[in-house]
């Protein structure tokens, strides 16, 4: 997979999962007006892999925003991890801390992955970001038409 930013947008409807690549996965309002877009009962998500760096996973759930990052440490780097601080009400992280995920890391349990199921994904160093959103695809259920999207 090629070391760019990319993201693909996912819902749940009439029995099966759609899948479309996001439009700009390095804009948080352009990705957050895509979920907003596609309005289905349990929410349609964005998983985002920003270079071979970190993932994004967000969800809209109603007017609900759900949103986590998989390393906090590259708001210092990146400008679309700044924009998940600002957005999530975090502290920004200082040059010496952890790297470690941040938001809602709950937000997938109620399609069956649990919070430390993600935050073990994300904090796994032998996967890239487009290999941690696969896995999450998969996870969740679409990683077919994941698959066959990326091929």
């Amino acid at each position: 997979m090629a070391d760019e930013d990319y993201g693909v947008l996912a819902w749940h409807e009439e029995g099966r999962w759609n899948i479309q690549m996001l439009d700009d996965a390095n804009d948080m309002s352009s990705i957050i007006d895509a979920l907003q877009s596609k309005r289905v009962n349990g929410g349609t998500f964005a998983l985002i892999a920003i270079d071979d760096e970190f993932f994004i996973v967000a969800r809209a759930l109603g007017a609900q925003m759900q949103m986590m990052f998989s390393d906090v440490t590259y708001a210092t780097e990146y400008d679309i991890a700044s924009d998940l601080i600002d957005m999530l009400d975090l502290p920004m992280p200082e040059e010496d801390d952890d790297s470690q995920p941040g938001g809602d890391v709950d937000l997938l349990a109620d399609h069956g992955m649990s919070a430390m199921e993600l935050e073990t994904l994300a904090s796994d160093e032998d996967l890239f970001p487009d290999e941690q959103i696969e896995a999450i695809a998969w996870r969740l259920g679409f990683g077919e038409q994941f698959s066959e999207l990326m091929a």
